[in-house]
């Protein structure tokens, strides 16, 4: 059938199992938006208040569902303002495919108004982009912008489509969606036997968590993996769910603010296992001193990563939960009684820090989970906030927990709980978020309103930049360049300007009472939660130190 470029886009968005997209229109989409109008019961749209929302709700979305988001903006502006969104998604290896229009051909490089290279600019920031000129290969494109942004290493995909494409017509035939089959191409068997060596010669091994395990959906099989080789693991914030707060072999989050036990476990170990991380700078700080006595085993879907941070000593590439499943198969039933008690011993002597620099907003996160409902999403922001999150809730599972990690997103929160709860309608979404995080992308409130979202935003309301003051009270003699927020901002009446509850809980409320009561009212709220200025996130590495030399924690030896 005959269909214009419009109506061939929605189309292959249909095939692609694609229920939802979020978006904001503009000039060079009025075409696309018309055909959203035409197709409206097939395919919902979420008008955000601003592109750069709409691009961290797809990524919301994605990650909470495993499936490819989707966000569509106009040319110029519009395009550009889904950048940061695009970036963040990268760095966290989010699959979302974005949509923009763009001048007509005949306008293309002829500094037309609202024209933007912005496949260009986006380049090193996808996987893969496309400026579509030629209407007979759009529909095509589109469907391996959707192939490319889930195979493999996932990531986001942009594709650029001139207005005279979208109103001209092509003959349009349906096709399935083609199943994108594990990465395998590089795994090699002899890869796989060396590996089960290492497992086998290490009388201490630690396992080393990253977000390649949630993006492979292979948590029930490293968790099965602990078990036969009887090693304790430690997570990045991309990993944390993996494997339950509750495991005896979890040591918690490693690196910059990680727990002593897992930075100590990582320098002590002869063995580090490696899956789906990346050696960020935040985790191993100075990489000189970083498990130098260990070997490393790399596992990885991204041959880019092997060596390229820290050096591995073998590696094995292919999909994560492919190779676990083959390593399952192949190594013995192992035993290292000695080296678990090594760790639980160094659990008891080195606990996470609780005094009064970081009580009040444990004792919040706390009541939180103990209000929540079990099956819950959690977003966060950017700041100390994230961290306490990750430091004290407990019930952390794989694609509840939506952060940004690798780009560190002020404003991600909030649009990356949208794109949740649209995908998730029965599922309670809470954002936690600071108040310096929370002016970057509160305009989104809009959006939670315009749909009745019934998502808690808690705003950890400090009065200025958390993180960068600990950094300057530590590291630059507490000179507060430009870090203190004393704008009065009244954040319940902002709340109730957009038509959204706001509620106060104040240094001397309790939290239990005040948050049960937000989570039962059954829709939006904010939450303006007070805590002291000077609350810091302990324990911490000083930049380029070894992660062994912590800042900040208890020793129960002394």
């Amino acid at each position: 059938m005959r269909l214009t470029g419009a109506e061939v886009i929605i189309e292959c968005l249909l095939e692609e199992g694609v229920d939802t997209v979020f978006g904001y229109p503009g000039g060079q989409v009025i075409p696309l938006y018309d055909a959203i109008y035409e197709y409206k019961g097939r395919i919902r749209h979420i008008l955000t208040a601003h592109e750069q929302g709409a691009s961290h709700a797809a990524d919301g979305y994605a990650r909470s569902t495993g499936k490819v988001g989707v966000c569509i903006a106009t040319s110029g502006p519009g395009a550009t303002n889904l950048v940061t969104g695009l970036a963040t998604a990268y760095m966290d290896s989010s699959p979302v495919v974005a949509i923009t229009g763009n001048v007509p051909l005949s306008l293309l490089g002829r500094d037309s108004f609202q024209e933007v290279d912005i496949s260009g600019i986006t380049m090193p920031i996808t996987k893969h982009n496309y400026i579509v000129k030629d209407i007979e290969e759009l529909a095509d494109t589109v469907r391996e912008a959707f192939r490319i942004a889930r195979e493999g290493r996932p990531g986001p995909v942009l594709i650029d489509v001139p207005k005279d494409l979208q109103v001209g017509t092509v003959e349009y035939e349906r096709k399935e969606s083609e199943k994108v089959l594990p990465r395998v191409d590089r795994l090699e068997e002899k890869d796989i036997d060396r590996a089960v060596e290492m497992l086998k010669a290490a009388k201490r091994p630690m396992f080393y968590i990253g977000g390649g395990v949630i993006r492979s959906d292979a948590s029930e099989e490293l968790n099965k993996f602990l078990e036969k080789v009887d090693a304790p693991c430690c997570s990045t914030l991309m990993g944390l769910g993996s494997v339950s707060a509750d495991n005896p072999r979890f040591t918690g989050m490693v690196g910059m603010h990680g727990t002593k036990l897992s930075n100590m476990s990582v320098n002590m170990c002869d063995l580090l296992v490696v899956i789906g991380a990346r050696f960020s700078d935040r985790v191993i700080s100075n990489g000189s001193t970083f498990a130098r006595q260990a070997k490393v085993l790399q596992i990885d879907v991204d041959p880019a990563e092997i060596n390229k941070n820290i050096y591995s000593h073998q590696h094995v590439i292919g999909d994560v939960k492919v190779i676990l499943e083959k390593l399952l198969h192949r190594t013995p039933q192992l035993s290292h009684e000695e080296w678990m008690k090594v760790i639980e011993d160094n659990r008891r002597r080195f606990p996470l820090r609780i005094t009064t620099e970081s009580r009040r907003s444990r004792e919040i996160l706390a009541a939180l989970e103990r209000v929540l409902p079990e099956d819950n999403i959690i977003s966060t922001e950017v700041g100390q906030h994230q961290m306490w999150a990750t430091q004290y809730l407990k019930s952390i599972r794989p694609r509840r927990y939506l952060t940004s990690g690798g780009l560190g997103t002020m404003g991600f929160g909030t649009g990356a709980a949208i794109g949740a709860q649209v995908s998730h309608p029965e599922t309670k979404v809470v954002n936690i978020a600071g108040d310096g995080s929370f002016r970057m992308n509160c305009n989104e409130l809009a959006t939670i309103a315009r749909y009745r979202l019934p998502i808690i935003i808690l705003v950890m309301n400090n009065h200025c930049l958390g993180m960068v003051r600990q950094w300057q009270t530590l590291f630059y003699d507490k000179h507060y360049s430009e870090t203190t927020l004393d704008t009065p901002i009244d954040w319940v009446a902002l709340a109730n300007a957009y038509g959204v509850k706001g509620m106060r809980l104040s240094a001397d409320d309790d939290p239990e009472a005040v948050l049960k009561a937000a989570v039962e009212l059954g829709e939006a709220v904010v939450v303006d939660c007070e805590i002291p200025t000077d609350d810091k996130v302990y324990p911490m590495v000083a930049p380029g130190a070894s992660i062994s030399d912590m800042i900040g924690f208890i020793d129960m030896g002394d």
